[in-house]
């Protein structure tokens, strides 16, 4: 029997893959959580084989409790089954340690193919992102620059931004400039905006 842990914020959609997944005979769906923060704690009581993760959750989003619940349980195979497939998100899941990567809209049956088959010490990724990641290449975006851009996409201002990272005005200012010259943006929020279209926050 693969025991598998939901992460999805949305209830109705963790349910529904709740239910696909019960359906098969030789898989158990052992625990649900709703947010990135519960994964660990989950993990550990319910000992799961494989964890499917949503990226975009309240706290911690899936790519981060990836990462933290491959550090916690090494036994444990991640999934990110997300809505956005975009390109920078793959990199950030195998990054993780994610041994597979799927988009929400995938037929149900490839949803179980892809747990059997990462339950058994395959690698699973959709072949179209795949190619797309390849082509787009890696972000080119260092951790603070993608920390500011996060902190910055409400439309906070330097000051806000410098207070929430710990982090001089000036240095705030270099990194949001170095951020809209990678990007090739004009603005902030240009850059914000390309960075989150291509999967790089």
């Amino acid at each position: 029997m693969i025991r598998v842990l939901l992460a999805d914020d949305q209830a109705m959609v963790r349910g529904a893959l709740a239910t696909v997944l019960g359906l098969e005979n030789d898989i158990e769906v052992v625990g649900q959580v709703g947010s990135g923060d519960e994964v660990v704690a989950a993990a550990r009581e319910a000992r799961p084989d494989v964890a499917l993760l949503d990226v975009q959750m309240p706290g911690k989003d899936g790519l981060e409790a990836a990462a933290d619940l491959r550090a916690a349980l090494p036994s444990c195979r991640v999934i990110i089954c997300t809505t956005f497939g975009r390109p920078g998100y793959l990199a950030r899941a195998m990054a993780a340690g994610a041994a597979g990567f799927i988009v929400k809209d995938a037929p149900p049956e490839q949803l179980v193919e892809a747990v059997r088959r990462v339950h058994s010490g395959l690698r699973v990724v959709d072949p179209a992102l795949a190619a797309e990641s390849l082509a787009t290449g890696a972000s080119p975006l260092t951790g603070r620059e993608r920390d500011v851009l996060r902190e910055a996409k409400d439309g906070s201002t330097v000051a806000d931004v410098a207070r929430a990272l710990h982090l001089s005005e000036g240095t705030v200012r270099n990194h949001l400039s170095a951020a809209i010259g990678k990007t090739g943006a004009r603005t902030r929020a240009e850059a914000v905006r390309v960075s989150e279209e291509r999967g790089w926050l």
